[in-house]
């Protein structure tokens, strides 16, 4: 079954005195602006120091960009791996304004990703040039390829993946009591990229009482039966399965790959599990509990339009030149379009935004890549800091 970890009362509580002021955490995070902050353990993560994050091609650390490694019982570590990496990014002023408090945008990477160098500024060069004047403090988490959901089956061979929790109940309630946040849903927002897009959407689902702002970018909207090959997608992230599935896995699973600097080369999606870890099997009728595909529909943002009632929810999708062009893309166009029309039918207003081939919108080329996300990425912050009350470059 799958498992969710109440939120306490003290977590809030906590994070209500940290919007006042009136907890040390915050002042334990010590302002040496010649090198990160320091921060304290709590919540269920430990920090580790980590010799992964002094690997050639991971951006070094500066006392407003890093990268911390911390282990949680929720979600085990990969093989080889000292734990999960969470990347923060803080405003240019933070240190020079000690009693200001900021809006926090958590940002979740595609798969194969990790936050340590996803984000980077070769493949998104306009968000790196945004983020020092952005007025929020930006936090990557990791997310491995567990679809920040916690899965109905704890015990494949790659361990605990109660993600939801990891990025609920433990980053979340981490950052406010270390840095200097508005510790509020008003002041929170959350946005993802392709799989991180589908995350953004499925936290602020099951948590409408976190996030005021919710992004999507090129993000699995629709996990219905109405778009099976996105659920064909989600299990061959499971099992593995290059080539398997002709024209979907294309491009997707890259095989041994050096697919992040601070992780060994290696094939991201082993060790494969069963098609049914995440949310049991995806087909209608199964012989395995539940005996139906209800968790992928609980799963489902476009099922569930009504729970983004008081949120603002941004779409950005292009179609992938269409037929014969890049086939992930085209597929999540469909995707966003049904989410679109359910949240609109619901009362709500989201902004839609069809970039369609990629003309007009920054360096993108229509595809399933960092050249349309990083676009993405240049118009939602200053639609963030508007919605913050953020003036650009305070």
């Amino acid at each position: 079954m799958k498992q969710r970890l109440a939120i306490t009362a003290a977590t809030f509580a906590a994070a209500s005195l940290a919007a006042a002021g009136a907890i040390v955490g915050p002042s334990a995070a010590h302002a040496d602006p010649s090198g990160p902050p320091v921060l304290t353990d709590g919540y269920g993560l430990t920090q580790v120091d980590d010799p992964s994050l002094s690997n050639p091609g991971v951006p070094a650390p500066t006392a407003t960009d890093f990268t911390i490694t911390v282990s949680s019982a929720q979600v085990a570590n990969d093989t080889g791996m000292l734990g999960h990496h969470i990347r923060i990014s803080l405003p240019a002023d933070y240190y020079s304004n000690p009693t200001k408090r900021y809006p926090v945008l958590y940002l979740l990477t595609g798969s194969p990703g990790d936050p340590c160098d996803y984000f980077d500024s070769a493949g998104f060069p306009q968000l790196n040039a945004l983020k020092g004047t952005s007025g929020m403090i930006i936090v990557m988490p990791d997310g491995g390829r567990g679809w920040f959901s916690n899965w109905r089956d704890q015990s494949t061979a790659l361990g605990a993946q109660n993600w939801e929790n990891f990025e609920v109940q433990q980053v979340v309630p981490f950052i406010d009591a270390n840095l200097r946040t508005v510790a509020d849903k008003q002041h929170r927002a959350i946005a993802g990229v392709s799989m991180g897009g589908f995350g953004a959407l499925h936290l602020a689902q099951l948590h409408p009482d976190l996030f005021s702002q919710v992004a999507s970018l090129s993000g699995d909207a629709d996990l219905s039966r109405n778009e099976m090959v996105l659920r064909e997608i989600v299990v061959a992230s499971l099992t593995d399965a290059l080539g398997a599935l002709s024209g979907v896995t294309s491009g997707l699973l890259p095989g041994t790959s050096d697919w992040s600097a601070c992780h060994p080369v290696n094939d991201p999606y082993q060790p494969a599990v069963s098609s049914d870890a995440l949310f049991g099997s995806p087909y209608p009728v199964s012989v395995t509990p539940p005996f139906n595909d209800s968790l992928w529909n609980a799963a489902d943002p476009t099922q569930h339009a009504a729970a983004f009632a008081g949120m603002n929810v941004s779409i950005y999708t292009g179609n992938g030149n269409g037929p014969g062009g890049d086939y992930r893309e085209w597929w999540l166009e469909s995707s966003s379009q049904h989410f679109a029309a359910a949240l609109t039918a619901a009362g709500q207003h989201p902004y839609f935004k069809d970039y369609g081939g990629g003309a007009g919108w920054g360096h993108c080329d229509g595809g399933h890549d960092v050249t349309c996300w990083d676009a993405d990425m240049a118009d939602l912050i200053p639609r963030l800091q508007q919605a913050f009350g953020i003036t650009s470059g305070s």
